[in-house]
């Protein structure tokens, strides 16, 4: 009989990760799904409907069906999960693997419940959830065991969840709506502000990675877009500046900051004492906006350091809780869902 291959599944609003116990990651797709409305059809997932962004006709659209941390569409999900789990694992009608997958904070109880139907009718057979702060610091190889406070800020595309960990859950916590996304519509706002230059979520986003920094460039570089001219509908092309995408992205950095200083504030004194003796640490696609840890600890003035590997953090960490350790199991099988964003 075939070996069992247990996962590890990060879904995310912009990229599905999943690990292989034994393996590590072996599938990193965009979590999208293009569909031909005409013919109500899907006709690609991933990669292949992630191409098509920007670039399609009026009948055919590439969606996204997670936004802001939730699900908008219900049915595309399950599309997306299905084919991605069933390229990473096969088609398994005997051997069936179990799974622990990381969804976003936003994602409601029922919805978890339908994800973990999803999983089941991909082959899986047992499913458990996992909290994304709590995968991101396992994933970071982060000790919350014992009464000590550590801080997690895991910035996916969607949302960030800050979190205060202690004695293996969270202690105080919040979730909002400033994540990778967020970034990108600041950029896309500014241009149009100033440039009268409407450009794409793609464009926005390599100039984001190209150019975007949390603290004031060193360094002047410029890169030129291409996007739509708001006076004559035609196109055109622009140079932007390191400095033009600083400026875009100074205010939903601040508020960023300025959410972590509020669950600071909230945080008991003594696990408070311990994060700034330990410091902070970043997770997910947006900690690797330059600069950031840099803002964070100027505001601060505690110790901020990026994850080596941000984007993957929060599936490392799903596959940590494959291992079957008494500790594994008490973080997936609790109802720790006591703090929502405020």
């Amino acid at each position: 009989m075939a070996q069992i291959q247990d996962i590890g599944v990060d879904l995310g609003t912009s990229n599905v990760l999943i690990y292989m116990r034994g393996r590590g990651i072996i599938l990193r797709e965009p979590a999208v799904v293009a569909v031909d409305r005409d013919m109500d059809r899907v006709l690609g997932v991933g990669g292949d409907a992630w191409r098509l962004i920007g670039r399609t006709p009026g009948n055919i659209q590439a969606i996204r069906p997670l936004r802001q941390g939730s699900i908008v569409d219900y049915e595309l999900v399950k599309t997306l999960l299905t084919e991605l789990v069933t390229r990473a694992v096969g088609r398994r009608l005997l051997a069936r693997p179990k799974a622990v997958i990381s969804v976003p904070s936003g994602v409601n109880e029922i919805e978890k419940r339908s994800i973990i139907g999803i999983m089941f009718d991909a082959g899986m057979r047992r499913t458990q959830i996992l909290e994304r702060p709590i995968a991101a610091a396992l994933g970071v190889g982060m000790r919350f065991d014992e009464a000590y406070g550590s801080m997690i800020i895991d910035i996916a595309a969607g949302q960030t969840d800050i979190a205060v960990l202690s004695m293996n859950e969270v202690s105080v916590g919040t979730t909002i709506p400033i994540g990778g996304d967020y970034l990108d519509d600041a950029i896309i706002r500014y241009l149009r502000k100033k440039h009268n230059l409407l450009i794409g979520e793609r464009t926005a986003e390599d100039l984001k990675i190209n150019l975007g920094s949390a603290t004031e460039p060193a360094v002047e570089e410029t890169m030129e877009v291409t996007g739509r001219n708001l006076v004559s509908g035609l196109p055109r092309t622009q140079k932007v500046t390191a400095q033009e995408i600083y400026e875009a992205l100074k205010e939903p950095v601040g508020d960023l900051i300025e959410s972590i200083q509020a669950v600071l504030e909230r945080t008991p004194p003594q696990l408070a004492a311990d994060i700034f003796d330990e410091g902070i640490v970043l997770t997910g696609g947006g900690a690797a906006l330059a600069g950031l840890a840099d803002a964070v600890y100027a505001t601060l003035k505690i110790p901020c350091a990026v994850a080596d590997d941000p984007q993957t953090s929060v599936v490392m960490g799903c596959g940590r809780a494959l291992e079957d350790t008494p500790a594994m199991r008490a973080l997936l099988n609790s109802n720790r869902h006591r703090w929502r964003a405020r």
